[in-house]
């Protein structure tokens, strides 16, 4: 395989790359990737094969002397088509190892993609790290929903959305993620100490350049903002992050009602609802509070997998 490493001159092809992956998301669209270009050095690869066609591509960024899948990203690996085989697999780790070692890298850190983003089967990068010897250094659990057989809400979820629907508050897709950012700024501040990973104005160009993708779903009160998630949608899979419940907002139960309102009506036609992980401590601490309210709704455990290549 000819490997070259990623150049803005090669955005384009990038991009229709990604898009017709079976193992994708929009995250991984060149627009998305370098938002935050001055955070990461990016170190992203691409790989033809004998004829000269795109066969698979690895988001990827540098830090010294170790490459990441992507530092910046939730998740990262190989990226392939429909094409792409075990075999073609093995040969582009093989390619990428030798050109990392030419390139003094000591170590790949290989963020493995969870099945449930995929379109059609793709583990081939399972077994290939397998062979090379790869070295599982980190596990975080996710908390899925999987919609078409939803499991039954738990006592404490159900009470707390009937209590909500009685406060009569007015759940709607939101433009104003400004406001939102406010709102969530404050509960993440008083409760864990903490600012968010984005910061409003770049939630707000992400949203813009992604509108299909980025989605922000609120409860309100008097056209107060109680309560929210910000939902990332990647087609037959939406991923739920910052939720955030004000304090009035956690005595209603709107957070609750959101979720519900997601998952029952608004992505009910969708195969997946993933609430992301609960760990801390790279995966060595789970945070039971967090999880038991996800599992409340009906989430079961979808693992994220981290691992350690030596390249010399």
């Amino acid at each position: 395989m000819k490997l070259v490493q990623y150049c803005m001159s090669k955005k384009d092809e990038w991009d229709a790359f990604v898009r017709g992956c079976r193992n994708t998301h929009f995250f991984f669209q060149r627009d998305y990737m370098e938002y935050h270009a001055d955070r990461f050095d990016d170190y992203s690869l691409m790989l033809y094969d004998d004829r000269g066609r795109l066969a698979c591509v690895l988001p990827a960024n540098r830090a010294e002397d170790v490459v990441y899948s992507h530092g910046g990203l939730t998740f990262g690996g190989f990226l392939i088509d429909n094409k792409f085989s075990t075999q073609q697999m093995l040969e582009a780790f093989s390619a990428v190892k030798e050109y990392l070692r030419n390139n003094q890298i000591v170590k790949l850190v290989y963020k493995c993609m969870p099945y449930i983003y995929f379109r059609y089967p793709s583990e081939e990068d399972r077994y290939a790290l397998y062979l090379n010897n790869a070295r599982l250094v980190r596990r975080d659990v996710s908390s899925t929903i999987y919609l078409p057989k939803r499991l039954s809400y738990s006592t404490l979820r159900k009470r707390m959305i009937n209590k909500a629907a009685k406060a009569g508050l007015h759940l709607q897709q939101s433009g104003n993620l400004k406001g939102y950012w406010e709102v969530l700024t404050q509960v993440l501040r008083q409760q864990h100490g903490v600012s968010p990973v984005h910061t409003a104005e770049e939630i707000t160009k992400l949203a813009v350049l992604f509108p299909e993708n980025i989605k922000l779903y609120t409860a309100t009160r008097h056209n107060e903002i109680l309560a929210g998630a910000l939902i990332y949608d990647n087609g037959h899979i939406v991923h739920a992050q910052y939720l955030a419940n004000s304090e009035d907002g956690r005595r209603l139960g709107a957070l609750d009602l959101v979720i519900h309102y997601l998952i029952d009506e608004v992505f009910k036609n969708r195969l997946y609802f993933d609430f992301g992980i609960s760990n801390e401590r790279q995966g060595r601490y789970l945070n039971t509070g967090l999880i038991a309210q996800k599992e409340g709704f009906g989430a079961r455990a979808v693992i994220h997998d981290f691992y350690e290549i030596v390249i010399s």
